[in-house]
């Protein structure tokens, strides 16, 4: 090694072993006493570091800031010989990890919550490599759900008028349908659109979660027309006036370091009382949502079934089937048969069930409608052959909808799902 490259990784080492002394006085009674400072100067150290040595300091949280073996052994004995209210508050004392206590040290710096976040997306891609991540990981998810529980969140609605900032963070992060510039995304914020997002104190112009919503009359079935270029505000103006359905048809997550933190499911039911008061003629509150599961399964279906489907396979694997009427049409019964079976299957433990399914079905929507050839983008015909399904959300059945849905009972699903699912039996007799 070369004495520039000594010396650099000497400075390098030297940080790294910085960053650890802060972290250790930031958990000693002096971090207490003047914990903002020492955080600051922690995560001055830290955003110094490269890479490499970020994901040192990382593991040395996960592998060395754990519970005392021995008084956690204690605890829990004494736990064991005398289970009362006392020694069960000792015993969870004893199980928080001093990793917990310096992550909530570190937020007391200017800027300390981002920079958690940060760091929870950059362990993210490196969790199944390295297991032992995980502890930091998990302490990491479980402080952010309660710094972002729901009395911190704001509900904004974002328009034309919003900081330009905050607009282009909606171009950035749209993880459904993408944004194609400033003219697409003034459409999407037109008289007939609205756009709601969740914002959090910490992060005032950082969008958390934001769902873009239509405004039409009876459900929409495929998402090219909502995505149209059609400026007129004055015809968009009439067209808010007449709806009756409001359509939500994108929701987006903002920020990796709080996957898994739930938003949605406030998101949804808080837009909806906006909306309503804002257009007290609307009677349907319906999603237009992608199912990001369906190939995937489709594929292995179809390989299991030998012979009697490998002809679907093959034409579902030919480029533009979509763009040829008769082929299309040739293909549509069996898409749309497996689509519905695929939806309302039993969820048997280690299955995999649809994630947007999950997300509505979980929340108390209903599965109303599949939808052929509702997004003939390259990622929709790659994830779902371009099928779409309608999640409604009605007020009056939210609660035992998602009762039903814990519980493991059978999804609920319209009279139309219901047909393509008697269609599925009877193509299935006719085939044995």
């Amino acid at each position: 090694m070369s004495p520039a490259s000594q010396t650099s990784a000497n400075a390098s080492i030297a940080k790294l072993d910085r960053a650890k002394q802060l972290a250790a006085a930031l958990l000693s009674e002096r971090g207490e006493a003047s914990g903002a400072l020492i955080a600051r100067q922690l995560h001055d150290v830290l955003h110094a570091l490269d890479a490499s040595d970020r994901h040192g300091f990382q593991r040395y949280l996960a592998a060395e800031l754990r519970p005392d073996k021995a008084v956690l052994r204690a605890v829990a004995e004494h736990y064991l010989a005398d289970s009362t209210a006392e020694a069960a508050a000792a015993l969870a004392q004893a199980a928080d990890p001093p990793r917990q206590e310096l992550l909530r040290r570190m937020n007391m710096a200017p800027g300390g919550t981002s920079a958690l976040i940060a760091m929870r997306s950059e362990i993210g891609p490196r969790l199944r490599g390295e297991p032992e991540l995980k502890l930091l990981d998990a302490d990491l998810k479980h402080l952010l759900a309660s710094w972002f529980n729901r009395g911190f969140l704001e509900l904004r609605r974002i328009d034309w008028q919003s900081p330009a900032a905050v607009l282009e963070k909606l171009i950035a992060y749209e993880a459904v349908h993408e944004i194609k510039g400033w003219d697409d995304l003034r459409r999407r914020l037109a008289p007939d659109r609205r756009c709601f997002a969740f914002f959090h104190p910490a992060l005032p112009d950082e969008p958390l979660i934001f769902v873009e919503v239509a405004l039409v009359e009876g459900l929409a079935t495929a998402v090219q027309p909502l995505l149209s270029r059609d400026t007129d505000e004055h015809a968009r103006r009439a067209q808010a006036e007449r709806s009756d359905t409001a359509i939500f048809y994108s929701i987006s997550n903002c920020q990796d370091g709080l996957r898994g933190v739930s938003f949605g499911n406030f998101l949804i039911k808080q837009v909806v009382e906006e909306l309503q008061a804002e257009f007290p003629q609307l009677r349907r509150f319906s999603t237009l949502s992608p199912v990001p599961g369906f190939r995937r399964w489709l594929d292995q279906e179809l390989a299991d079934a030998g012979d009697r489907d490998a002809t679907l396979l093959r034409n579902v694997e030919a480029d533009g089937w979509w763009h040829d009427p008769v082929q299309s049409e040739k293909l549509r019964p069996g898409l749309m048969r497996l689509c519905a079976r695929y939806l309302t299957r039993p969820f048997l433990p280690g299955s995999r069930i649809d994630p947007v399914a999950r997300f509505h079905l979980g929340n108390g929507a209903r599965l109303e409608g599949i939808n052929w050839l509702g997004d003939t983008a390259s990622r929709a015909m790659a994830e779902s052959c371009g099928i779409m399904v309608n999640y409604l959300y009605d007020h009056d059945s939210i609660a035992d909808n998602h009762e039903h849905f814990v519980r493991g009972a059978p999804i609920v699903r319209s009279p139309d799902v219901d047909t393509l699912l008697a269609n599925t039996a009877a193509a299935r007799g006719c085939s044995a």
